[in-house]
Parts: structure tokens; sequence; C-alpha cells
């Protein structure tokens, strides 16, 4: 609703208007900011205003920029990417190959592997999803793997970490997330990317778009099921569970939007799958 009245009123009402609502929105940032003692000047709290309605209007190039520093910081100092070049060169091969199906396909993707034997993986804004070790030692086919990896697309795809984290710079207080550049927005992004599950919304939303993107790419779309009740069955609940709520539920959903015609596709050869995973995961 803020959005449709801010642009109505930029539209009719010229530049005075456009300054008061830019002077209410960063009022009231400041009234609800944890730090109340903090002075800021007419001109930042404007800004800062302006810059928090942005956030949920960045263009694919500032996404991906901000995508970029987030992987950075992520890469240097929160997890390890895994040496092997082969294993990337494989993962790239799946990624590119749904990335070129999915609803987003103009953006530039990077996949990386984690070397951690957890069952996990995530993405980031811009186009960055990483995939642990563990879980593609988990999988038992290329269907499977590829269903992962399409869900993470389907958030990418959804812009589900712009909005969670337009979402939590609001709710925080600290509106100069918004900003491109800022290390705040950074500092954000690499928490939602490790430590923030998305809503159980956002997670069907990625199934049902995951899913599509594996029937357009020639994946068979039972891999996202089987691998998802694979990890039901589990000992103990992998990471990527304890990140993507309401498992079962999502089984139900999936196996409802299956399409009959393309249950079936390229990818389910585990033997060939789990040669593949033991060469390439061998250290």
């Amino acid at each position: 609703m803020l959005k449709k009245i801010w642009l109505t009123c930029r539209r009719s009402c010229g530049r005075g208007i456009y300054l008061l609502l830019s002077v209410i929105v960063a009022a009231g940032i400041c009234v609800i900011s944890p730090e109340p003692t903090q002075a800021f000047s007419l001109p930042e709290l404007i800004f800062r205003g302006i810059q928090v309605i942005q956030l949920s209007n960045l263009s694919d190039r500032q996404e991906v920029t901000v995508g970029r520093q987030i992987n950075q910081q992520l890469t240097r100092q929160e997890v390890k990417i895994y040496g092997d070049r082969a294993a990337t060169v494989y993962i790239n091969r799946i990624g590119q190959r749904l990335a070129g199906e999915s609803d987003r396909p103009n953006i530039p993707y990077t996949f990386q592997v984690i070397d951690n034997d957890d069952i996990n993986a995530f993405a980031t804004m811009g186009g960055f999803v990483y995939v642990n070790k563990g879980l593609m030692a988990a999988a038992d086919n290329e269907a499977q793997l590829a269903s992962v990896i399409a869900h993470e697309i389907g958030h990418i795809s959804a812009r589900h970490s712009i909005k969670q984290m337009r979402q939590m710079a609001i709710a925080s207080g600290v509106a100069s997330a918004a900003g491109l550049d800022g290390s705040r927005a950074v500092q954000i992004g690499v928490e939602l990317a490790l430590r923030r599950p998305h809503s159980r919304q956002a997670e069907y939303e990625a199934d049902q778009l995951g899913l599509q993107t594996m029937g357009r790419s020639g994946y068979a779309q039972s891999g996202m099921v089987d691998f998802m009740k694979k990890l039901l069955s589990q000992p103990s609940v992998p990471s990527i569970l304890s990140t993507h709520p309401a498992t079962s539920d999502r089984i139900a959903a999936i196996s409802q939007a299956v399409d009959p015609d393309l249950a079936s596709g390229e990818g389910l050869n585990d033997r060939d799958y789990q040669l593949e995973m033991r060469r390439l995961l061998r250290s």
C-alpha cells in the first residue's frame, strides 16, 4: 500500500510531496530504531527513508553487485570452498542448465561447492548458489541433486532474499542496510544466508518454481519428492531441514504438483551418479 501511495504521489503531486513522504518514512524509521540516542541530520534521514523503499526495487545489476559482496564475505570468513575443480565444473553444469530454464535466466549465476559434510544448500541474492559436499553425497542420483539446486534458484527467481533483507532492515531500524555499498547490507545478507530460514510461503514458492524449472530442463520431477522423503528418513535431522521447515507438508504439495508426463526424465541413473560422486568427493 505504501508503495502505491508513494508512486501515485510521485507522479501527481510533484517533488514537494515526494520530499514530505521521505521525511515521514525516515521519521518512522527513527522512532522504531533500537538506538534512540543516535541523532541524524534531516538530509540523512530523508536519504535513509528513500533507500529503504528502493531496496525492494533493486535492478538486476544492483542485486548482482550486492550478492557479489555477500559472496566475498561468505567465502572469506564463513564457509570453505571445496577446491576440486572437477566438482565445481560438475555442479556448475547442472546449475547453469537449470538457471537457463528458470524464471530469471538473464542474470549471471555462480554455483559453488562447500567443503562441508552436512547435508545443506543455500542461496544469496544475485544468482549465488552454494551446495555442500554432504548434500551431493547424500543424493541418490543427479535428479535429486538438481532438485535442490532448482529449489535454491527458485528463491533467487522470487527475490526472496531481497524481501527478507528489507523486512529485517525495517524491523531492526537499521535503514542504512538499504545502501548498496553499505557494510550493514552485506552483514544482513550473510546472516540471512546462513542462519535465517525462509518463510513457509517462500519455501512453497521455491518448491513450485524449482519443480517447473526441473521439468523444463528435462530432469525427472520425481527427484524432488524422492530426495525430500530420503531426508526425512535420516537418523538425525539434516541441516537443510532445520532451515527449510514444514517438510511433510511440502512433500505433499510437491507430489500433487508433479506433472505425470515429467515425473520420469533425465538424472535417475543411481549407479552412474554414485560412481561420479566417488570420483569428485574422494578427498
